[in-house]
């Protein structure tokens, strides 16, 4: 099969699609032919050497993907040949064909296209087990999220939204705002010019109930100094640093949490878990149109080191996919 391939740590240049042995399903495994792959920025920090593949997990990058069952390992069941599917992956999804645990599968929502449920997993998953199973996030609350035209951003909006949260985002321009405005959101703040701790304080003086941050050390104590009494504080990425002072006694004032978790590494047991409560919880929500995967750009799978390059540019609202050429619309 082919697949996108890491020569060596580097540039978007690095990414070359090869030839490469076509994987086999262990016991508990499925093998997925691949329509589309989605492209996050942990991609991108794996092209740069920062971030290797979970032990056990292909060494190329890609961590959800879209397509049909192509075979069952021993021990599978609830899942036959030629169904459509969606995947949370530990890595290897720029690729013709991919192996994954069996409680990782999803079916394709209702109403999405084959190739646009590959912008589903990884993001619904991140949402989901943070915002909702770790933080809590209630109806009527606050959710402050930066990022909010991000594929996580995107999906967190619609998600707060549709169980009656209110949200406000950060962003780094008007056009990016507007976007995350038609999503749900009711708050947006230019981070590039506005000070997000006074945009929300005059939004809801109490302040947010859940921060969703991907930005990490900078932002620390003002996030602290954004949270409500209560508040949660969920750091899922660091693309600011990772290091930061943060006054204990602020946070002890208010009676908040910080959290700081990742998805790509846990076990797949927990992984499965995660799945399950997308299943149950969010898959009606696309279903019933409330949520909707927001993809931004398709490219062909030859064409990675451009999707990389959009990716690192963050110019793009949502996902952007990589497409195989497999059957099914492109």
């Amino acid at each position: 099969m082919r697949a996108v391939t890491v020569s060596e740590p580097g540039g978007p240049e690095v990414l070359v699609v090869r030839e490469v042995p076509d994987p086999r399903p262990g016991p508990g495994e499925v093998v997925v032919e691949v329509v589309a792959a989605g492209v996050n920025r942990a991609d991108v920090m794996q092209r740069l050497g920062r971030y290797p593949s979970p032990p056990g997990s292909p060494e190329n990058p890609g961590l959800e993907v879209s397509g049909r069952v192509a075979e069952l390992g021993e021990g599978v069941s609830g899942w036959r040949v030629g169904e459509e599917v969606c995947a949370l992956l530990g890595g290897g999804g720029y690729a013709e064909r991919v192996a994954v645990p069996a409680g990782q599968l999803l079916p394709v929502p209702a109403g999405v296209e084959l190739v646009d449920a590959a912008a589903l997993p990884e993001v619904a998953a991140t949402v989901w087990s943070n915002v909702f199973t770790l933080a809590g996030l209630r109806p009527g609350e606050l959710l402050l999220v930066h990022g909010g035209s991000s594929g996580i951003g995107t999906m967190a909006v619609q998600l707060a939204r549709a169980v009656g949260a209110r949200v406000a985002v950060t962003a780094g321009s008007a056009d990016k705002l507007e976007r995350c405005a038609q999503l749900g959101a009711q708050l947006g703040v230019n981070y590039r010019e506005d000070d997000f701790v006074e945009a929300v304080r005059r939004f809801e003086p109490a302040g947010a109930d859940v921060v969703l941050d991907v930005v990490g050390g900078p932002y620390l104590a003002r996030n602290v100094d954004v949270l409500a009494t209560g508040g949660r504080l969920v750091v899922i990425g660091t693309q600011g640093g990772t290091r930061a002072e943060l006054d204990l006694g602020r946070l002890l004032a208010k009676r908040a949490s910080v959290h700081a978790t990742t998805l790509r590494a846990r076990p797949a047991a927990e992984k499965a878990a995660i799945v399950a409560g997308v299943r149950d919880h969010v898959w009606p929500l696309v279903a019933d149109g409330a949520v909707r995967p927001v993809v931004h750009e398709r490219f062909a799978l030859e064409d990675a080191a451009r999707a990389h390059e959009v990716m690192e540019g963050s110019s793009h609202v949502g996902k952007l996919l990589l497409t195989t050429g497999a059957r099914g619309p492109a």
